[in-house]
């Protein structure tokens, strides 16, 4: 594969740009525990869910990202992990943290 070097870079760029976003999320706070309005409460208890439920996102990417990292330097990055076939140069360049070709991954998504 000849752009393995690119596809690291994106994956170190995005990889930087989520422990930014994480650390922003783990600091940002809703309220100042003196909210009395029920309607007020239910807010920040929703904004709190979301920013959760982000967080939570952001990290199965991150965690996507660091195996993607650890599989290029392990010198495995681009094959399949259920037919063990290549991903195609296209995919990894659109998805760099692919880890099943697209028959697969189709498939896979169909038996869920």
């Amino acid at each position: 594969m000849s752009n393995v070097a690119q596809i690291k870079n994106k994956l170190l760029a995005r990889k930087q740009e989520l422990e930014d976003e994480l650390s922003r999320l783990s600091r940002e706070k809703f309220s100042d525990e003196q909210i009395a309005d029920p309607a007020d409460q239910a807010s920040v208890s929703t904004m709190e869910d979301l920013n959760v439920s982000l967080q939570n996102n952001e990290r199965a990417e991150y965690e996507m990202i660091i195996k993607a990292l650890h599989m290029i330097e392990q010198g495995t990055y681009g094959v399949c992990s259920d037919c063990n076939n290549g991903i195609s140069e296209k995919r990894l360049l659109l998805y760099p943290n692919a880890t099943r070709c697209l028959a697969c991954q189709e498939a896979f998504e169909e038996r869920k």
